[in-house]
């Protein structure tokens, strides 16, 4: 990932946000050559903070008693969802 100076993030800060968005480059800025910030586009922050809700999930979750059997069960509906509902009975 580029490192960027704060004062070359604002100078500029269109050019970056571009890039970003529309190329998908992610830039770490810095202050003094520390790490302080990071510009990243939209979609890529939606991953983060989806993995990290997931990682949450997966931590309360494991606390809980029963949660082999729920994790068993949520298991069984991946594996469903991976074979696209085939041999399953839906008749009426």
């Amino acid at each position: 990932m580029p490192k960027i100076s704060v004062a070359e993030a604002k100078s500029h800060l269109s050019e970056f946000i571009a890039r970003s968005a529309h190329g998908h480059e992610r830039f770490i800025i810095t202050r003094r050559n520390r790490p302080v910030a990071a510009l990243v586009s939209i979609k890529d922050l939606k991953i983060i903070e989806q993995h990290q809700e997931r990682q949450w999930l997966a931590a309360v979750a494991g606390s809980w008693p029963d949660f082999t059997e729920i994790a068993e069960a949520m298991g069984d509906i991946a594996e469903l969802r991976r074979q696209g509902g085939a041999d399953r009975d839906v008749s009426l």
